[in-house]
């Protein structure tokens, strides 16, 4: 009996010497640096954001995460994600949108952005206020700022980067970059981190409601960035509307004044000629009313224009975004049949005579119909057909 006693003691005893043995290597382990395996970096690189993962550590991850993310994706015939990517010498597919405030800009930027693999470049002259650029001093700057970004050369960008610092939806907007920012706040506005960060994406897009069109020509004509350029126009009177409900936009001439839009809009329709003629298979002109209409049909289309895939995320994302409204002024959710015309009953009609009669030229050119009845407004047809000659 003792020696049965005795047996289950040292038995015991080996238990309890085991099980601090663990105890303690797992305490080791813990406050050990985190190595992270490139076939299974989620969870585990999720879960301790307390630690400094080195730069390397979060570009693999990335990287890793953009071919999880493109896996079934179609580049098109005997071409591969190395062939689209800066960091391995490819060239990216760049896209950008130019257009105005409150023209629809920011659901087709959001459309964009639904492709895998996609790289946002949101609002790049955001730091210089209310101001549309139309030449000479500023344009200068401002083309370097989106040639750089779109080159994934953040060295010299310090206003944009001290400005985003201080307004974060400049990369917010930028989901994929802006998961890793909330992971790892240090490197978040470190030129070096967005360098290489940048460089992973095969698929570049970008939108600006602050250059005109005809600046947009130094662009197109450098045939390394290989850019594909959209002018996004919107009804004079629906984009007046829409500007009305932003707290930035009264007492600025460049966003208050319905002249001045429109004096935009002609200039960009003699510059869409020009681009159209110079560029045809670079450049195309949409209008947001048809978009809004037919959005997959026209998403399709433009893809096309883009060179990228209807991919079934873009699918998704228009089938949610398209039926319903929902969210504030700012929101991407709306009733996209009825989102263009809120204006025929926001505005009353001496609203509606004043945008018109400052705007008869551009209004023409671009295929926007004159109210002739203020007081029934709800069955009137805007559009009619133009032609970029």
């Amino acid at each position: 009996m003792v020696r049965k006693n005795e047996f289950f003691g040292i038995a015991l005893v080996a238990v309890l010497f085991l099980w601090l043995l663990v105890y303690s290597q797992r305490e080791t382990n813990f406050h050990r640096p985190i190595r992270y395996q490139q076939f299974d970096l989620g969870e585990s690189f999720r879960s301790h954001t307390n630690i400094t993962v080195p730069l390397r550590d979060i570009i693999d991850h990335q990287r890793i995460n953009i071919r999880n993310e493109l896996y079934n994706y179609k580049f098109g015939p005997n071409k591969i994600l190395q062939n689209y990517t800066l960091e391995t010498k490819g060239r990216p597919e760049r896209n950008i949108i130019i257009t105005t405030w409150r023209s629809g800009s920011t659901f087709l930027g959001d459309v964009m952005n639904s492709v895998p693999g996609n790289f946002y470049h949101y609002e790049p002259l955001l730091n210089y206020g209310i101001v549309q650029i139309r030449g000479a001093p500023q344009s200068k700057l401002a083309l370097q700022t989106i040639k750089s970004l779109l080159n994934c050369d953040y060295t010299n960008l310090d206003d944009y980067l001290l400005y985003g610092k201080a307004h974060s939806y400049l990369f917010s907007h930028n989901t994929r970059l802006w998961n890793q920012c909330e992971l790892h706040p240090q490197y978040c506005w470190n030129s070096t981190f967005l360098n290489q960060m940048c460089s992973l994406f095969p698929f570049q897009s970008m939108k600006t409601v602050r250059l005109r069109l005809w600046l947009a020509e130094e662009i197109l004509r450098d045939k390394s960035l290989n850019v594909k350029v959209v002018l996004l126009v919107r009804d004079p009177r629906g984009t007046m509307q829409s500007r009305k409900h932003r707290n930035w936009c009264p007492g600025e001439p460049d966003c208050d004044q319905p002249n001045n839009l429109c004096a935009d809009m002609i200039s960009d329709y003699s510059a869409a000629i020009i681009l159209k003629r110079k560029y045809p298979q670079r450049f195309r002109a949409i209008r947001y009313e048809d978009l809004s209409l037919n959005p997959f049909e026209y998403v399709k289309s433009l893809f096309k224009f883009f060179g990228l895939q209807f991919h079934e995320n873009v699918k998704m994302f228009l089938d949610s975004h398209t039926r319903m409204n929902y969210g504030g002024v700012s929101s991407t959710f709306r009733d996209s049949k009825s989102a263009p015309f809120h204006w025929k009953m926001d505005l009353n009609a001496t609203e509606i005579q004043y945008i018109e009669e400052n705007c008869y030229e551009a209004m023409k050119l671009w295929g926007y119909v004159r109210s002739k009845n203020y007081s029934d407004l709800k069955d009137f047809n805007t559009l009619t057909n133009y032609t970029i000659k």
